[in-house]
């Protein structure tokens, strides 16, 4: 199948990552990453233990316009060059997102371009589209710092929710981990690091809802199981010794990863049914990028019978090319939008189906 060439300008300012990029489709249906640029915030969050929506929306405010020029240089285009441009226009920290709406709107006033909002999750749930052509449908396990969800992806704009996270998110989960250990920000990586050396079978940590039929996950009471467990050895020692955080680590990180191969495994039964060929499992979103978690995926699609496909570690985490690609995706199908887009820091990919409980830092569990 042909298509025109469509070249694409994304912003995404939906957390903590001020981003753009520009991406290219060319005529053979090939998807080319012409420039990815991603300026992050860690530093300027560290000392607050997680993200300060306000300082993040400054940085945005400031970054952005720059984030975009250097996108545009290191593609070697100009805005004339372009077909549309696409932003992030929810869900997520709404300073932020009304940021990038706000720049977007101008460049696209200044230029004439055509102005695609792009749901933050659908970015996501598109990217493996982006790296690996991979046809609909296929099931998206998105987990990330502020959502956690299982959909079957059955086209741009088509989104099935199997089930999803009823309170924190994983990432979340990890954040107010490292926090209670002493750890530092993001807490992702800081508590893989640690595991690495430690024993995850020490410390008895619960497999929430697993005594529960459905796909729906639940991290809260894991994050108060491993309070408890942290508490108890600071009372029986007098404090923490670092093979103790580790195990602790260790223990809390396969309890997720373990959470996460039982649920797949359910979505993986309810999807594959009406298929006839090999079902893919796409994994995408921040926690994706943790090696333990990947692995069990991997492992468990392997016994399954599943093709397992998760994108580069730079295009797990929040980024423009995500965003521009699923604006492509979005132009392609007619769709515009014009000054009155909105931000939007609650945004379901499946509206049809009733909204989880809870809200994590990204917005709205969707």
């Amino acid at each position: 199948m042909k298509h025109e060439t469509l070249t694409v300008l994304g912003i995404e300012s939906s957390c903590d990552d001020t981003a753009a990029a520009v991406v290219r489709l060319a005529p053979d249906g090939r998807a080319q990453i012409l420039s990815s640029v991603v300026a992050g915030q860690t530093e300027l969050h560290a000392a607050f233990g997680g993200v300060v929506p306000e300082l993040a929306a400054r940085a945005h405010a400031e970054k952005l316009d720059l984030c975009v020029e250097t996108a545009l240089q290191q593609a070697e285009l100009d805005l004339r060059a372009l077909d549309a441009i696409a932003v992030t226009a929810g869900p997520g920290l709404i300073g932020g997102v009304l940021s990038g709406v706000m720049c977007a709107k101008g460049l696209a006033a200044g230029s004439g371009l055509p102005l695609v909002g792009v749901n933050h999750l659908a970015g996501h749930a598109l990217t493996p589209r982006l790296t690996d052509g991979l046809e609909f449908p296929h099931l998206m396990l998105l987990v990330s710092g502020g959502h956690c969800q299982f959909l079957r992806v059955d086209g741009p704009q088509d989104f099935t929710r199997l089930g999803g996270t009823i309170d924190d998110a994983p990432g979340e989960a990890f954040d107010k981990t490292a926090r209670l250990l002493g750890l530092d920000q993001p807490g992702g990586p800081a508590v893989q690091r640690e595991a690495a050396s430690g024993d995850e079978k020490r410390f008895a940590f619960p497999r929430p809802l697993l005594d529960r039929p459905g796909c729906d996950m639940s991290f809260s009471g894991l994050k108060t199981a491993l309070l408890r467990a942290r508490d108890a050895v600071v009372t029986e020692k007098g404090g923490l010794t670092r093979q103790d955080r580790a195990d602790l680590c260790a223990g809390f990180q396969a309890a997720v990863r373990d959470v996460l191969m039982e649920k797949t495994r359910r979505a993986l039964a309810g999807f594959a049914g009406p298929i006839a060929a090999q079902p893919t499992l796409a994994v995408a979103g921040g926690v994706a990028a943790n090696t333990a978690i990947r692995a069990g995926l991997e492992t468990l699609c392997t016994d399954l019978g599943v093709r397992f496909l998760a994108p580069p570690l730079a295009l797990c985490t929040d980024n423009a090319a995500m965003i521009a690609w699923a604006g492509i995706e979005r132009f392609r199908m007619g769709a515009r939008d014009d000054m009155t887009l909105s931000a939007r820091p609650r945004w379901p990919l499946d509206e049809r189906s009733p909204a989880l409980l809870g809200s994590g830092k990204k917005g709205a569990k969707a």
